[in-house]
């Protein structure tokens, strides 16, 4: 072991001749471990809510769509769709029609976007129905279900649970959709009123899907709508998330004049910039604690330094060089961060695992979208905050470690 490292381990341990060194030095072990340990479970956390954010929105939305440029609607759609299958990158595909309806039950309503789909093709676009209750999938299916029941004659429709829970809905009941797509009477354009029979829910976790997503069969759409054949949107899934606006390009360009095309990234973009905001905020207010340890890290030095000075003086006087001295209260420093950073990592870490495993953390889906606190920690993460844990504490050592090598043997002994 080095003579500047064994002595700075041996004044670590040492006993002390005033003990508020060593307390100082303990409160700044645990506030290096204190900052440390909150700065990996806060990275942990907004990791955690982008990767659960992500995961849903791309697992509840296609990763690509294909709308008309005017919103007239693409008609003939069933070649277009069969062409553009074939397209690069492109692993499925699903013809929908969207259209934003009231829903009704008694006294009680709830605005949806209701989207007529073809169930086959669209659950290879989207997971919503994965999460349905049993049976009302197939009942989405173009053939009719067997009169057996008094709602039998109505068209089926699948609401989200929160939606269905507002307008009071229960599987089998009938609800009335309120499409603004109406007719044109003398008194006006008069909004069309359909009676459906609720065939079952679908629950993501993700209230905005949950909340307003409702789905029917394509053809029923398009006769509420009053659009007859006509979709508004084909939705593409790719095998590259990344290359999502490349491929999403490419399948324009493939569907020729007077098509557009969004993607996931565009559509959230907002959302993700604003979670990496988050991030950065977090990372800069927490550190603050790492900052505050590392004063106790100055304080705990220089008090050591005011106690060891006649060892210094001593040392200097048998031949230790002033970059030696300076070098042993660095080394202190830097053992004081290493055990306080390996501490907290430790902390973070199991904190941060205990968290994403047990869920034990639950939020308010209205509000946050999702309804537990998610944990994603991070090995780069674990390096990042070590790295500026151990670097914000070396800078505090410099003053102390500066004022040891500065002592004078002679006027350090002098009334000794």
């Amino acid at each position: 072991m080095r003579f500047e490292l064994f002595l700075a381990a041996r004044y670590l341990r040492a006993k002390r001749r005033q003990a508020v060194v060593g307390v100082v030095t303990t409160i700044s072990i645990a506030g290096v471990a204190a900052g440390v340990a909150a700065l990996i479970i806060a990275l942990a956390i907004t990791n955690g809510m982008k990767r659960d954010l992500q995961d849903r929105l791309l697992g509840s939305s296609a990763h690509v769509q294909l709308m008309r440029v005017k919103d007239d609607g693409i008609r003939d759609w069933r070649p277009l769709l069969d062409r553009l299958r074939k397209a690069p990158h492109v692993t499925a595909a699903s013809p929908g029609l969207y259209e934003q309806v009231l829903v009704a039950r008694g006294a009680r309503d709830g605005g949806a976007l209701l989207e007529g789909i073809l169930p086959d093709e669209e659950q290879t676009v989207s997971d919503l129905l994965t999460t349905a209750t049993p049976g009302s999938v197939r009942a989405l299916e173009p053939q009719l279900e067997p009169a057996s029941a008094v709602n039998a004659e109505l068209p089926p429709i699948v609401l989200g649970k929160d939606l269905a829970e507002t307008v009071g809905a229960s599987v089998g009941d009938s609800v009335m959709i309120i499409s603004p797509q109406g007719e044109m009477t003398p008194f006006g354009i008069i909004p069309k009123y359909v009676h459906f029979r609720l065939a079952g829910t679908f629950h993501s976790g993700f209230y905005q899907y949950d909340a307003q997503i409702g789905f029917l069969r394509l053809a029923d759409a398009q006769r509420l709508f009053s659009e007859p054949d006509l979709l508004s949107v084909i939705s593409f899934k790719v095998d590259d998330l990344d290359r999502a606006p490349e491929i999403a390009h490419a399948i324009e360009q493939a569907a020729g004049k007077g098509y557009m095309t969004t993607n996931w990234m565009e559509q959230n973009r907002e959302l993700f910039r604003a979670l990496k905001l988050e991030q950065v905020v977090t990372f800069i207010v927490i550190a603050l604690i790492v900052i505050v340890a590392a004063l106790n890290i100055l304080i705990a030095l220089t008090m050591m330094v005011m106690e060891k000075t006649r060892d210094i003086a001593v040392m200097m006087s048998f031949g230790v060089e002033p970059g030696q001295v300076r070098r042993i209260f660095l080394l202190q420093g830097f053992l004081i961060s290493l055990i306080g950073t390996a501490v907290g990592l430790a902390l973070g870490y199991l904190a941060a695992w205990a968290g994403g495993h047990y869920h034990f953390i639950h939020l308010s889906a209205e509000v946050y979208s999702i309804d537990t606190l998610p944990f994603a920690p991070r090995p780069l993460d674990g390096l990042i905050v070590a790295a500026v844990s151990i670097g914000i504490s070396l800078l505090a050592t410099l003053y102390p470690s500066s004022a040891a090598a500065s002592i004078l043997p002679a006027e350090a002994l002098r009334y000794e």
